[in-house]
């Protein structure tokens, strides 16, 4: 019984200082370093706009992807993970499922659907789609907001941010503020 307790003190202490070190004290830096220097994305990046009346709205966050369904909206990729083989039987309908769908709010619309717009993200929440996505939209959320279609182009340009340091990534346009900015709320 001594010898067990020998190994279990220094065990138990030694789980006690980690849990301390890296539950509490980690966790507390990391936070207070995001607070001080990103306290915009430390608190979820959420998108907040003050209306008319003087209330403010949440709106969701710029990083998390929001749903859109309706043809005067910019909408963005299918959400939920997948973890299936992009060459597989069950994705290949899932594509086909979200063509014939994309092509049923937009039956005009012949041109060849970006690929981002039928696949999930690796996260399944990615707020952001491409420039050919957002373009492929242009003429349809035009028609259903009954504006110009330069007028939606110059929302989606002004919402479509670059490359990072300039070469990395691609450019990327994001839904939500693009949206809002459509309803006039941004």
């Amino acid at each position: 019984m001594n010898k067990n307790m020998k190994i279990l003190k220094p065990a138990l202490l030694c789980f006690l200082v980690m849990t301390v070190l890296c539950g509490i004290f980690y966790t507390a830096v990391v936070t207070g370093v995001a607070q001080l220097f990103f306290p915009h994305q430390a608190n979820g990046s959420v998108i907040t706009v003050t209306l008319k009346n003087g209330t403010t709205q949440e709106y969701g966050s710029e990083l998390i992807a929001q749903k859109f369904t309706k043809p005067q909206y910019l909408i963005g990729r299918p959400d939920g993970v997948t973890n299936l083989s992009p060459t597989g039987e069950k994705e290949k309908e899932l594509v086909q499922k979200r063509i014939k769908w994309l092509y049923s709010i937009d039956p005009g619309n012949k041109e060849k659907i970006p690929a981002d717009l039928v696949m999930g993200s690796g996260s399944g929440v990615d707020p952001n789609i491409s420039p050919a996505a957002a373009e492929y939209q242009a003429a349809r959320i035009a028609r259903a907001r009954n504006v110009s279609v330069d007028a939606v182009r110059a929302v989606i340009q002004k919402y479509t941010s670059g490359r990072f340091l300039g070469f990395l990534g691609e450019p990327a346009v994001n839904v939500l503020k693009v949206n809002l900015a459509l309803d006039g709320l941004l």
